[in-house]
């Protein structure tokens, strides 16, 4: 808690600065269990559970015939967990601590690291999620195979990286307007589980309904995905570009809104609501 300062080279902060950032990962890790090992577990199972009611409704429903020619299992991994990846990065950043948390009285925390260890944590916990669900599926069901396995591997970064910058302008916002940002995230997140498209093909959608998804990133970055899994399907309503662009600039605001909350924030700012 109480450190003397001392001329430390611009190697050395970095190297400590990725220390750090790798135990508050860690720590981030463990929220939902003691046991790193059964907080994976936790996240393979949600994301297990969420696929299989997914696929339970496509079977009643009959929709499976209205899916991308190729394996049905690869089609609702690359909507569904596109979007579970997508707001996991959301509710990771919004749940960081902030300035005014306790523990940024314990030097060197900083807000720079509970960032980057929150997005770190969600991208480890989802990375090993996924590679399990392969895994289950690969040598269990029916072989997988991708496209381009590259290009669909950039969509869910870019699935993960999309949803952390939204998280992070949300945060800026959040001890501004702390009751409004909650059900500003929760009528986001809501909303994505239509407007993502991961239910829809894309090319398969009139023109006229396109105009309602094509203002959100992750229907770009699910439909690109399914472009770069499937062989036969070639997306004619989305491209990568536009979430790439969206994302870099969210992260510009999300980084300046943050900075300056940073400077305006006190510990007295809840106490008279």
């Amino acid at each position: 808690m109480f450190q003397a300062r001392r001329t430390q080279s611009t190697f050395s902060l970095a190297l400590n600065m990725l220390e750090l950032t790798f135990h508050a990962a860690s720590r981030k890790v463990r929220q939902t269990h003691r046991n790193a090992v059964l907080a994976i577990a936790l996240s393979v199972v949600q994301s297990m559970l969420f696929i299989a009611a997914f696929y339970v409704m496509f079977t009643v429903l009959g929709q499976r015939g209205a899916a991308v020619r190729g394996d049905f299992m690869l089609y609702l991994l690359t909507g569904i967990f596109a979007y579970l990846t997508h707001i996991k990065g959301v509710q990771s950043i919004m749940g960081t601590e902030n300035s005014t948390s306790a523990i940024m009285q314990h030097a060197p925390m900083n807000t720079m690291v509970a960032i980057l260890s929150s997005a770190l944590s969600a991208l480890y916990t989802q990375t090993v999620s996924l590679l399990v669900l392969l895994l289950i599926l690969h040598t269990m069901f029916t072989p997988l195979t991708f496209a381009y396995w590259p290009g669909a591997l950039m969509m869910f970064l870019l699935a993960w990286a999309s949803g952390c910058v939204i998280g992070l302008v949300l945060m800026a916002a959040k001890p501004w307007m702390p009751e409004f940002v909650n059900i500003l995230q929760l009528v986001y997140v809501r909303a994505n589980m239509i407007a993502s498209g991961k239910m829809f093909v894309a090319n398969m959608m009139p023109t006229a309904i396109i105009g309602f998804f094509d203002w959100n990133p992750l229907f770009h970055i699910i439909d690109q995905a399914r472009g770069f899994t499937f062989v036969n399907y070639f997306p004619h309503h989305s491209n990568w570009e536009y979430p790439l662009y969206a994302t870099l600039v969210l992260m510009v605001i999300g980084f300046m809104g943050e900075a300056y909350t940073r400077k305006q924030a006190s510990a007295s700012w809840g106490a008279g609501r």
